[in-house]
């Protein structure tokens, strides 16, 4: 998933008035437009319309080889925000195509040095929209082929659209050479139970006036919806006033306000909520292990700052929370989440070892699993529809299948798109390659030759930390008002790193493998805070 973000402007990118009038205007169910081209050198620009009503543009050098990259952008909030909501306020809906990852004009300009094209499109719909990005984007190649001579087509996305480009790779394999999904996104419902857990957990300790979850429909889901990020953001910027003293917020429940009263801090309860939802305990400012000189330089990383990452990851992503949970239950037709019989106890058992400091110790932890507990009748359970839950199960979903070969990047600390998404895939590509290796084996003894080798059709390049980057000022203060930390925040790429994603993209793509060899090793390590090793 993707927070966001006003695509940055691409030079590139021209639209002649009439194709932007039909794209703005045609409905989902208009009939396929264009490709119309401008013809320009030394890059003409091609733009249209699927026939599901998704805007798409194709960017084609003089110099084209035959080979297309296509992108897939992340998700899209599906509705208008107000400019009075906090962080991301004044945002409107947009189906603005996006060719390269944020209108990058350094990675689409390699692309065209090696006469590749770029294209891509706005989709039919924004929100989680995996289903039918995935018909878009086959309509889009098969559009692209039409007209142009193609003889390669590379894949991409980033977030929901690393998941879109696993997707077009699982299902439609004879229709992409190579792919590579960053910061991918995972299935949806794991990803919606992050943010149910999340939700649930704030709402339980902190205001039991967040709805979070069971939105209505139309103008008075939006309002609620709107609503419950208002309420998020202020319980956390309370939570981090109170994250010194421990004060609660004063909208907390019943339950958070007996806690208090244990004496169980606030920023303990915070980190309990981050931990069962797996929010990482990194984040763009906090480290977990650097404190500031003086009397807080063990005690800051040990008791203070995984609480303070999980308070600035759970602020980046809730906003997505609400609003992706909103966007599934109008797609499902009702509430999707469901802890009804979810042990959170069972699911913190080890992480509540490792920051039992933090967690202020086991008669805290107790305190508070027993709070969360099922048997507790201040911590009502959220009750999911079991029609609605269905639906969203038959909603597309991702086996992690590797077709062709693919290349994945992620940030280890990514608050939006948790780094396990991408482990998934990598767990269940080695029982794969095992199982080829054994079926390769068995075919050779069976023919009496040699074994061939298998290729290896996965490479992951984890984006990861430095050792330490929290800073702080003179008065012993944490600084945030540095850039993220890379491994950090949703998606946090430099142009190198999409650069070397690229070029181990287009020749893999060439190639029909990977190729790993001491000249790619180099590239990777050079760009800068990326690392293969498959022990990590």
């Amino acid at each position: 998933m993707h927070k966001s973000l006003k695509l940055r402007s691409f030079a590139l990118l021209s639209a002649s008035a009439l194709v932007a009038a039909v794209v703005s205007t045609a409905p989902a169910s208009a009939a396929a437009v264009g490709p119309i081209c401008d013809g320009k050198v030394p890059v003409q620009s091609c733009q249209g319309m699927t026939s599901d009503g998704a805007p798409y543009i194709m960017m084609v050098p003089a110099n084209f080889n035959g080979t297309v990259a296509l992108y897939s952008h992340g998700y899209r909030y599906n509705i208008d925000i107000p400019a009075g909501i906090p962080v991301v306020g004044g945002y409107k809906v947009t189906n603005t195509p996006e060719p390269v990852p944020g209108g990058n004009s350094t990675v689409a300009n390699y692309f065209f040095s090696q006469g590749i094209a770029i294209m891509g499109s706005g989709f039919a719909r924004q929100g989680w929209n995996y289903d039918s990005a995935l018909a878009t984007d086959v309509e889009l190649i098969n559009t692209f082929k039409a007209k142009f001579e193609t003889k390669k087509v590379i894949a991409w996305g980033s977030s929901l659209g690393g998941i879109i480009t696993q997707g077009l790779a699982e299902k439609y394999p004879n229709l992409v050479d190579a792919v590579a999904p960053m910061c991918m996104a995972d299935n949806i419902s794991a990803e919606l139970t992050t943010a149910g857990d999340f939700l649930w957990g704030l709402k339980t300790f902190f205001d039991p006036s967040i709805k979070g979850g069971n939105y209505s429909a139309g103008a008075v889901g939006n309002a609620e919806a709107l609503g419950d990020i208002v309420k998020v953001l202020t319980v956390m910027s309370k939570l981090q006033a109170g994250v010194a003293t421990g004060a609660w917020p004063d909208t907390s429940s019943p339950t958070g306000k007996a806690l208090e009263k244990a004496g169980v801090p606030s920023r303990s309860a915070l980190l309990l909520l981050g931990l069962m939802s797996g929010i990482p305990t990194q984040s763009a400012h906090f480290d977990s292990t650097n404190g500031p000189e003086g009397a807080l330089k063990l005690s800051f990383p040990l008791a203070v700052s995984p609480a303070l990452a999980v308070l600035e990851n759970g602020a980046n992503a809730a906003i997505l929370a609400v609003l992706a949970t909103q966007d599934v239950e109008l797609q499902a037709g009702g509430p999707v989440f469901d802890n009804t019989k979810t042990d959170y106890a069972a699911r913190v058992a080890d992480s509540a070892v490792v920051f039992n400091a933090a967690l202020s110790g086991n008669t805290a932890i107790e305190a508070m699993l027993g709070a969360l507990s099922s048997a507790n009748p201040g911590a009502p359970r959220a009750v999911g529809n079991a029609a609605a839950i269905a639906k969203m199960g038959a909603l597309a979903a991702t086996t992690g299948k590797i077709n062709k070969p693919t290349i994945l990047m992620t940030g280890v600390a990514d608050p939006i798109t948790p780094a396990g998404a991408s482990q998934r895939i990598v767990d269940t590509y080695a029982e794969q390659y095992a199982e080829e290796k054994e079926a390769a084996r068995n075919a050779a003894r069976a023919a009496k030759v040699p074994a061939t080798a298998v290729n290896k059709n996965l490479l992951m390049i984890w984006s990861t930390t430095p050792k330490s980057w929290t800073k702080f000022d003179a008065a012993g203060s944490p600084i945030t008002s540095t850039p993220a930390a890379p491994g950090t925040n949703h998606c946090n790429f430099t142009t190198a790193n999409y650069l070397t994603v690229a070029k181990l993209l287009v020749s893999a793509g060439q190639n029909g493998k990977i190729v790993w060899n001491s000249a790619a090793m180099t590239a990777v390590r050079k760009s800068g805070n990326l690392r293969v090793d498959p022990l990590y």
